[in-house]
């Protein structure tokens, strides 16, 4: 999502003398911020209550209760918008107690628009590491993608990185596709540290993992009392990652109803929260992953062709283990080591007979699932020299010769692929005895991913064929 002019953050300005109030929405709407106004508290609670507003700037004293009693009924109501109190009649007691009501600076007046700027821009800035903080907190217990730098020395790897490279200056929405466990995320990762945006935020969520009922909060977020439940407002994924990047993990999965609402802000960079009679403006650049083939989930009308298409700017496709085999010893040093550490033992070698029984190996959940079998195997040899390892999990001896080449079905390429899979994870899933999280590492996936494969092949998990 681009915008040629990106929002700065939109400021009320309440302030009861009108030539002052409306110099200073002149003079912050040429600074790039946009700007509402109000004479008193008044007016000023009715627009919070149904506009968002990312910052207050209220003048100390005026008619009708002053800049405190402002502060006070903003913070009793819960908000935590950055309040900047702006007055001629500057003391310390009255900057001391504006503070303990919950403002966040205090300037006097008549403020230089550059001293003022900067105040804004401090409190802005404050607000945000406040929701980054919160969210790292919120996701802390969730996976950590594999490895935070991506290595490798093949050539798929190394056209992937080239494209990485010239993507990542831009501000364009970047399509990531590969199989689950191939390191889209950690890809995601690396477009956002070598963009401009690196040292904004940067926003993960699994659109797999979203129900479509409660969709609209986790994207876009709600305001306190918009629906049964909604007990303080709430911050959505596209306003933490203002300034920033939001990856959108498997976006194939995304409910249709959602699907529009999605357009509007690659289209617009607004959205509505639940709750606002006003939009919302943001600046943040997507970048969307899945496992999928959205081409075909067009096609079959579930996945809307003109977000596709806006989805589908840089496209980026990440090559499956098996395909770049030759970074598997690079791969496995750097697990060994991470994972060595993390168990607080010297860091092992591989023997070339285990070596050579892995290079070998399809890894149909690939790169995800070769961190699993060397963390499994560090776990249970505690030796310098790891001469062996389970390659089970995840693993089903390739069909007969006989069973692929009885009808000409089977010698379709995708229907085969599709067919085999089908039959990999309903196996695991016997063998779990139908226990999620076990089938998930079976199959070396994520958990939250593997409702995505009952979809797609249409098994009953309880009831595995």
């Amino acid at each position: 999502m681009t915008d040629k002019n990106p929002p700065r953050g939109t400021v009320l300005v309440v302030e009861d003398e009108s030539y002052v109030r409306d110099s200073l929405g002149e003079m912050l709407r040429s600074r790039g911020f946009d700007v509402h106004l109000a004479p008193a508290i008044e007016p000023a609670m009715e627009r919070l209550k149904t506009a968002p507003v990312d910052l207050v700037l209220t003048d100390l004293n005026m008619p009708g209760g002053g800049g405190i009693e402002l502060i006070r009924r903003i913070r009793g109501s819960g908000s935590e918008v950055p309040i900047v109190v702006l007055t001629g009649y500057g003391t310390v007691a009255s900057a001391v107690e504006c503070m303990h009501a919950g403002a966040d600076d205090y300037i006097l007046k008549p403020a230089h628009p550059d001293a003022l700027e900067v105040s804004l821009h401090k409190a802005l800035a404050a607000r945000a590491l406040q929701r980054e903080v919160a969210y790292l907190r919120e996701v802390a217990v969730s996976d950590v993608p594999d490895g935070e730098v991506p290595i490798g020395q093949s050539r798929p790897w190394l056209k992937v990185m080239e494209t990485v490279r010239a993507a990542a200056p831009t501000d364009s929405t970047v399509l990531l596709l590969g199989e689950s466990g191939t390191g889209k995320e950690v890809v995601a990762r690396l477009v956002h540290r070598l963009s401009g945006r690196a040292k904004g935020p940067y926003v993960r969520v699994n659109c797999a993992a979203t129900p479509l009922e409660m969709w609209e909060s986790e994207f876009f977020g709600h305001r306190k009392g918009s629906y049964t439940g909604a007990a303080a407002d709430r911050e959505g994924r596209f306003k933490l990652a203002h300034g920033g990047t939001l990856f959108m993990d498997e976006i194939g999965t995304m409910p249709h109803p959602a699907q529009a609402k999605m357009l509007r802000v690659l289209q617009d960079g607004e959205f509505d929260r639940l709750g606002d009679e006003q939009s919302t403006r943001v600046d943040v650049r997507i970048v969307a992953a899945t496992n999928s083939d959205l081409g075909a989930e067009v096609a079959g009308g579930r996945f809307r062709q003109d977000l596709y298409y806006r989805l589908n700017v840089l496209r980026i496709e990440i090559p499956p283990l098996r395909d770049r085999i030759e970074d598997l010893p690079l791969l496995s040093a750097r697990f060994l080591a991470e994972i060595s550490a993390r168990l607080g033992r010297s860091i092992p070698t591989l023997s070339p007979r285990v070596l050579a029984e892995m290079t070998a190996y399809h890894w149909p959940g690939n790169v995800r699932e070769l961190r699993n079998v060397l963390e499994r195997a560090l776990i249970l040899s505690p030796g310098p020299v790891l001469h062996a390892v389970d390659l089970t999990p995840g693993a089903v001896e390739p069909p007969s010769t006989a069973s692929t080449s009885s009808g000409s079905e089977d010698h379709n390429l995708r229907a085969a692929l599709l067919k085999r899979e089908r039959e990999v994870v309903i196996d695991a899933l016997r063998r779990a005895g139908s226990v999620r999280k076990d089938a998930a590492a079976l199959l070396g996936i994520d958990q939250r991913n593997l409702g995505y494969y009952f979809r797609k092949h249409t098994i009953d998990p309880d009831k595995p064929e």
